[in-house]
């Protein structure tokens, strides 16, 4: 028998005597909220990219049904994707330590042997391992590409989202199968009733012979629970902004903005990253190239300045799940920019390319209904002064709700028209 307990296949290998119906259940039923939550905020984020509307939008090409429920995206309220992008990033930080404190509850069911007792037993383990595998997944990329960390081979998005269908439908099913059982474990508790069945089996997560308790299972929940907490804490600010950025220490655009001035506001990508120079940028070299109906006109800085120019104060959001406060821009309408080149009326899809030389999200394409806001602006200004490089200078795109990467920088082309 003691050598039978040094194998994680027996249920004497597993000593710890807070494992057990009630705790599990509790941190499951606590996932089930937030994994679903995750998963609606993930879906809607996708949406905000309007992948349908142009192959340089679409970051999973082959998504084929998965891309079902896509709409477009609106453009009210403008704290629209900095709300469901925020709430998707601090929630996914805030369930790390419930999740790994839910495998380590069920880890001696990974183990159990025989693998399968029937086909339903087998396709429950291969589903248990999909759970599994696709939460611990989903959840180390999106830290990863939390922290800008791109470590992971391939693309994040269609990583990602592809990761997300498997492990939410693994997650589904098993929720399914687990739920009710879990509400009446957590109603017994509550009325001071025994677990139910009595004695446990010897297949369940109570140990046989278990350790002494060194603190007890609402102690133990206290402490995921405080886990959560601290990383809420420490992370939310860089959704929030203002003054509860300088909270957000374990996020990469925590802390205080940067530099000060009208400029000084978060960045996810400078000048120099983006390869653009003074050369590119500079008065005497630089046109906006706007195409439509009618033909193409270039536009110097000087010429811009002289069409009628209007402000709008929105915020910046990024899938990284940081955000800006709302800054005050000053620009020329996309609508008018439209209407040189043929569209007087309701103006069509725009593509738009930037200066930038390399990376993703070089080119962007907008909705006609991002277009058509009177809010979405080609800007010049922000916050009463000239952009700065690392903000797009001479020229950016500023749009209610669009995500940060549609926002495009150092602007060199608009070409109006069906996309």
């Amino acid at each position: 028998m003691r050598d039978q307990d040094r194998l994680p296949s027996s249920p004497g290998f597993w000593r710890s005597p807070l494992r057990g119906p009630w705790f599990t259940s509790v941190l499951g039923l606590v996932l089930l909220v937030g994994v679903t939550v995750l998963f609606v905020t993930g879906l809607v984020s996708y949406a905000a990219y309007n992948p349908n509307l142009s192959p340089v939008n679409d970051t999973t090409p082959d998504k084929g049904l998965l891309g079902f429920y896509l709409f477009a995206w609106p453009t009210d309220p403008v704290w629209l994707y900095r709300l469901t992008q925020g709430v998707h990033v601090t929630l996914g930080i805030t369930l790390i330590p419930v999740l790994l404190a839910k495998l380590w509850s069920v880890v001696p069911r990974l183990f159990a042997l025989p693998p399968a007792r029937s086909v339903a037993h087998a396709l429950e383990r291969v589903s248990l391992l999909l759970l599994v595998g696709g939460g611990l997944f989903e959840f180390t990329t999106g830290v990863l590409n939390i922290q800008l960390d791109y470590v992971f081979p391939g693309s994040f998005y269609p990583l990602h989202f592809y990761g997300a269908w498997v492990f939410f439908a693994a997650f589904a099913a098993h929720a399914a199968l687990k739920t009710p059982k879990a509400l009446r474990t957590v109603r017994r508790r509550l009325r001071g009733e025994p677990e139910e069945g009595g004695t446990p089996a010897p297949d369940t997560l109570v140990a046989p012979r278990p350790d002494p308790p060194t603190v007890s299972r609402r102690g133990a929940l206290g402490l995921v629970g405080g886990g959560s907490l601290l990383l809420l804490l420490t992370t939310v600010g860089q959704s929030l902004g203002g003054p509860f950025r300088r909270a957000a220490l374990l996020a990469p655009h925590g802390t205080a903005d940067p530099n000060g001035g009208p400029n000084g506001f978060q960045i996810n990508k400078t000048a120099a990253y983006a390869g653009t120079t003074t050369a590119d940028t500079h008065e005497d070299a630089w046109r906006l190239v706007v195409t439509g109906r009618t033909g193409t006109v270039r536009l110097s800085r000087a010429e811009l300045l002289r069409l009628p120019l209007h402000s709008a104060s929105l915020p910046i959001a990024c899938v990284e799940g940081w955000s800006t406060a709302d800054q005050w821009w000053r620009g020329v309408r996309l609508r008018d920019l439209a209407a040189l080149v043929g569209y007087d009326g309701d103006p069509p899809d725009v593509l738009v390319e930037s200066l930038q030389r390399h990376g993703a999200f070089r080119r962007a394409a907008l909705r006609a209904n991002q277009v058509a806001d009177p809010r979405a602006l080609l800007a010049l200004y922000v916050n009463g002064e000239e952009l700065s490089p690392d903000h797009g200078h001479p020229a950016r795109v500023i749009v209610p709700a669009a995500p940060g990467v549609l926002n495009t920088k150092w602007v060199a082309r608009l070409t109006f028209g069906a996309l």
